[in-house]
């Protein structure tokens, strides 16, 4: 077997792994950055080929999680245009700057995101104790989370999933179901602005969008038979895992 074909293998499974993780609540870019490493890419290029990949992410997630969906469209079609132009700028942002700009920060973002998770029943009652206040923050906040999606991306699904279920909707799978939409959507937005101002590994997108198809398609229907808590505590470990390793390994 060649080496690229076993290559191709590799981030096909992964893929898989990472779109079923990620559409069922947890973090695609775990698995699939981690697996883009692995196959020997260079962090900026992993980073860029990773986001591109995620646009796959969306007809699969999507189509799975229309009941969902209905329930929470008037949130949704605010969130997109906010989600949209934040993560244009943040993939403009990582062509113009130095790499490893976000890297001493990033790792704490996830941590934050992870412990807001274990404490979101909590958050979401104090929120809603002060609508008016909430109110205010929810789309700035969303715009901020969707920037660093579209700057770097690595924990931004814990990150929009832990400020969706307190400003937004405490529902979690309501909630899962519209950052998968808003992730896709930014991913689709970072493939634009990346196809025209930096090179994409498409050997390896494409497999790699192959098996994220796959994967999303099938995570949305696993959240629906998992009790909240577990994803929420799940999500939250893995998204601890993930910070660890942003600081021990890229900051």
């Amino acid at each position: 077997m060649s080496d690229m074909v076993a290559q191709s293998l590799v981030l096909v499974l992964a893929g898989v792994v990472a779109g079923a993780i990620g559409a069922a609540g947890g973090i695609t870019s775990l698995v699939s950055y981690s697996a883009l490493l692995a196959v020997g890419l260079a962090p900026l290029p992993a980073t860029v080929t990773n986001l591109v990949a995620a646009v796959a992410c969306g007809p699969g997630s999507v189509l799975t999680s229309r009941r969902e969906l209905r329930a929470t469209r008037p949130a949704l079609l605010q969130a997109l245009p906010i989600a949209v132009l934040a993560a244009g700028a943040g993939s403009v942002l990582l062509l113009i700057t130095p790499p490893g700009v976000f890297s001493r920060i990033v790792p704490f973002l996830v941590a934050l995101a992870s412990l807001a998770l274990l404490v979101q029943p909590w958050l979401s009652t104090l929120a809603a104790r002060r609508p008016d206040g909430t109110r205010a923050v929810t789309w700035p906040l969303v715009g901020l989370v969707s920037l660093y999606a579209g700057y770097f991306g690595a924990g931004s699904g814990v990150m929009l999933l832990a400020l969706l279920l307190v400003v937004i909707d405490d529902r979690l799978p309501e909630a899962n179901a519209i950052k998968n939409v808003l992730l896709a959507v930014m991913a689709f937005v970072s493939a634009v602005v990346f196809a025209f101002g930096s090179p994409i590994d498409w050997i390896a997108a494409a497999p790699l969008a192959l098996g994220l198809l796959v994967g999303s398609a099938i995570g949305p229907v696993i959240a629906r038979y998992l009790h909240p808590r577990t994803v929420r505590w799940s999500v939250a470990a893995l998204g601890s895992w993930l910070a660890i390793d942003l600081w021990l390994n890229h900051s």
